[in-house]
């Protein structure tokens, strides 16, 4: 029996099903949960299926989360999307379910849960939670809704079919979930589009990155610039991609301070790996699309070094 089958045979056999996801969502961490939870409520309408996890902010056109007591749990089958390590999930009680069910497309560096569903060459988890629909057609049912969601889950890891993470199958899935008739361009527009107070930093980006000779990228934006625009953390994702759309540059940091006076860094690249570098610094993700944390600017600076010297052996 494959895992696919094993995740079957589980979902079938409980009657509360909770779904979380990793903390500090994007449309993918959405996507997938959330479509997961419009799938399994379409084929078992007598199920409980709960979402569960932090507030997801301004990705409220997505998904909402469920409010789920502790003593809910009890009994349940939790499954988390997305997410490579346990220390990520967000919502502290998963581990409290009957048993736990893994399914990602990161690298599995961390294992984790009694089941576990890992495929690194999917563009996004979203992707996965179509192919599980498509295994089990014969059984499972998808809706509008549900497509909906997958398709930005799709959309958003793969900057809207841009990255390398795209493939002939990625594709595939894409045009069978628009047979579903959402309204995709409505929804291409609300992953895109970005609050004027974001769109303002943008400016600041440019007119402050910093570039060296071999393509390597870095910009810093100060707890003081946020406040005083009035600016989130999880707000200035929408700013990840900017530096990649200047033709010199091969790989990027973008280092958001927090109030605490630590780092948050999102690191990306065209080509040379900087996962590594993500995992040695307290992260993690994809060999071009990773986050890491760093203490204070001398940490900053390293990581910065880091990231050209990967260049450099590319």
């Amino acid at each position: 029996m494959t895992v696919q089958a094993d995740i079957l045979k589980e979902i079938k056999a409980y009657d509360t099903i909770i779904i979380h996801r990793h903390q500090r969502p994007d449309p993918d961490a959405l996507g997938s949960q959330a479509g997961l939870g419009e799938l399994l409520k379409a084929t078992y309408p007598e199920k409980k299926i709960l979402l569960a996890g932090s507030e997801v902010g301004d990705l409220d056109y997505l998904t909402t989360m469920d409010d789920i007591s502790v003593e809910t749990y009890e009994g349940a089958l939790v499954i988390v999307t997305d997410t490579a390590n346990a220390p990520r999930i967000s919502g502290e009680n998963y581990a409290l379910g009957a048993k736990l069910i893994k399914i990602d497309h990161h690298p599995d560096d961390e294992p984790y849960g009694d089941l576990s569903w890992v495929n690194t060459e999917a563009s996004s988890c979203s992707e996965i939670i179509y192919d599980f629909y498509e295994m089990f057609k014969g059984e499972l049912t998808l809706n509008a809704e549900g497509a909906r969601l997958l398709y930005a889950g799709i959309i958003g890891d793969t900057g809207r079919f841009m990255y390398p993470s795209t493939t002939s199958h990625t594709l595939a899935v894409a045009a069978d979930l628009l047979r579903f008739g959402f309204d995709a361009p409505l929804l291409n527009r609300q992953v895109s589009e970005m609050p004027f107070k974001v769109a303002k930093l943008s400016g600041y980006v440019l007119q402050n990155l910093q570039m060296t000779d071999n393509g390597a990228a870095m910009i810093i934006l100060p707890d003081s610039l946020l406040q005083e625009n009035d600016v989130t953390d999880a707000d200035t994702s929408a700013l990840i991609s900017l530096p990649g759309q200047i033709e010199s540059v091969l790989a990027w940091g973008i280092f958001v301070e927090q109030p605490s006076g630590c780092y948050r860094a999102r690191l990306r690249s065209k080509g040379p790996v900087i996962n590594t570098i993500a995992k040695a610094h307290n992260g993690g993700g994809h060999p071009l699309a990773s986050g890491a944390n760093a203490k204070d600017m001398a940490e900053v600076e390293e990581i910065f070094s880091e990231i050209q010297l990967a260049i450099s052996e590319q």
